[in-house]
């Protein structure tokens, strides 16, 4: 019998995935983040007053799980939770402004270790990797998949130029 697994893509989509996420938590350890913290982060940033049910859906986990997460960023003074003037029993989620050069530096961090991993793949095969990525994506969620860009600046530079404006 081999010991060549049945479907090397599955295998390969596994081992990039898991290598990624352990470099990235090795890279943002020192910066006091860690994986299940960045994202939610980013994506309050990005979606500034989303609600945190919505949020736990985008991350894809349990609203408990997501609640927690929240409780420590907010603990850390990077979020903070304004009431939802649409539903009394609700939260908007916002970044606070000391957020930002962090969100900054795990970007920057990001960017480095995806410049690491596609070394030497070219810019062609890249497309056609996310290409069939989001295939796969839409095929398994049953709806369009979207390609977010967390390392893209202009992600986060809007709500920065409003912040120092008002």
């Amino acid at each position: 019998m081999s010991d060549q697994p049945t479907n090397p893509l599955g295998y390969l989509l596994h081992e990039v995935s898991r290598l990624m996420r352990k470099q990235f938590d090795q890279t943002a350890r020192p910066l006091g983040m860690t994986r299940a913290q960045w994202l939610p982060l980013a994506l309050i940033a990005k979606h500034e007053g989303i609600r945190q049910a919505q949020l736990a859906e985008l991350v894809e986990v349990e609203p408990m799980t997501i609640a927690r997460t929240v409780d420590r960023l907010e603990a850390a003074g990077l979020v903070r939770r304004e009431p939802d003037p649409t539903d009394r029993r609700a939260y908007r989620l916002v970044a606070t402004e000391a957020a930002m050069p962090l969100i900054e530096e795990i970007r920057e961090v990001a960017k480095q270790i995806w410049r690491d991993a596609l070394a030497g793949v070219s810019e062609e095969d890249q497309a056609a990797l996310a290409r069939a990525l989001l295939a796969i994506k839409s095929n398994l969620s049953g709806r369009d998949a979207t390609l977010v860009d967390f390392t893209r600046k202009d992600v986060f530079n809007e709500r920065r130029s409003r912040a120092h404006q008002g």
